[in-house]
């Protein structure tokens, strides 16, 4: 008879909130007993996720899974990065932009039910001054909007758009130089996105033409945009052919250097981080295990 599969579910309280209940009840419900003994624990603090994926992978747990947003997804992969533990997700947060890009289901009862087929596969991962993202790292007015976004009681897509209509009117682009397969290219850029995955997440994509598989990243910069060519291109991200707009440069690359005269905001998967003026980006191919329908 063959041994069963140890799984971890870590969830995210803020992300569930209100639903850990009926998270536990439909793992008791969905999941395949006959395959896996499961655990579950709680994230208490900041990057708690991290501390508790990295010992389930020292006790070789075959799966951990991130219960939450591209945060907390973000947080269990740092602990399992370059080891044999597969990461699986059920998505619970804002955007859940990785979820998306993987055709992860958004239903809990259809996500668990993912998990049963055990179909783990290698993807990319990379770094923004050695620190780890799965999707989509980047500097500029995505980064400031996630700053605010962070502070605010509601969440959800709604309040996501009305502060980026709000601050867009407030926004100064900065000035850039792009250090990038052995070019130098200076501009002025309203953000600079780095993507593993296609997109911010809720559907909205910054970058058709990223694959979490092949090894490379996609650096999108977003030129300076008026008001009206701001609206111009809007729907552009929903119909995922922004990279048409004569506005929009994307360039395929493994490592990149970007630097900034002034600090600007900076973002990790959806998360804020801290202001920078040089950031250091770079691909780290088939580094992690994840679980995809």
């Amino acid at each position: 008879m063959t041994a069963k599969k140890k799984i971890l579910f870590i969830i995210n309280p803020i992300s569930g909130v209100g639903r850990q209940k009926a998270i536990e009840k439909a793992i008791s419900l969905y999941l395949d007993d006959s395959l896996y003994d499961h655990e579950i624990a709680f994230t208490q603090y900041p990057h708690h996720a991290t501390e508790i994926a990295k010992d389930a992978a020292e006790k070789h747990y075959e799966v951990v899974v991130a219960v939450g947003g591209d945060g907390s997804a973000n947080d269990v992969a740092a602990g399992l990065i370059n080891t044999n533990t597969a990461m699986g997700i059920i998505p619970l947060g804002s955007g859940n932009g990785l979820a998306h890009h993987l055709k992860i289901p958004f239903s809990i009862s259809k996500a668990i039910k993912v998990l049963n087929h055990y179909k783990p596969s290698k993807i990319d991962t990379a770094t923004t001054n050695g620190k780890l993202f799965i999707s989509i790292a980047g500097i500029g007015f995505d980064a400031m909007v996630a700053d605010k976004f962070a502070l605010q009681k509601r969440r959800g897509f709604r309040t996501y758009l009305l502060l980026v209509i709000k601050e867009f009117f407030r926004y100064k682009p900065s000035e850039y130089t792009i250090t990038i397969n052995d070019k130098v290219i200076k501009t002025k850029a309203l953000l600079i996105s780095f993507a593993n995955s296609d997109q911010f997440g809720n559907n909205v994509s910054i970058a058709p033409k990223a694959s979490i598989y092949d090894g490379y990243l996609d650096l999108c910069i977003i030129k300076e945009l008026t008001t009206i060519k701001a609206l111009r291109i809007a729907h552009k991200f929903f119909n995922k052919d922004i990279d048409s707009s004569r506005f929009v440069e994307t360039i395929k690359f493994k490592e990149a250097r970007v630097s900034c005269d002034e600090f600007v905001h900076s973002h990790i998967d959806g998360d804020p981080d801290e202001k920078v003026t040089d950031i250091h980006v770079r691909i780290q191919p088939k580094s992690l295990y994840i679980l995809i329908p």
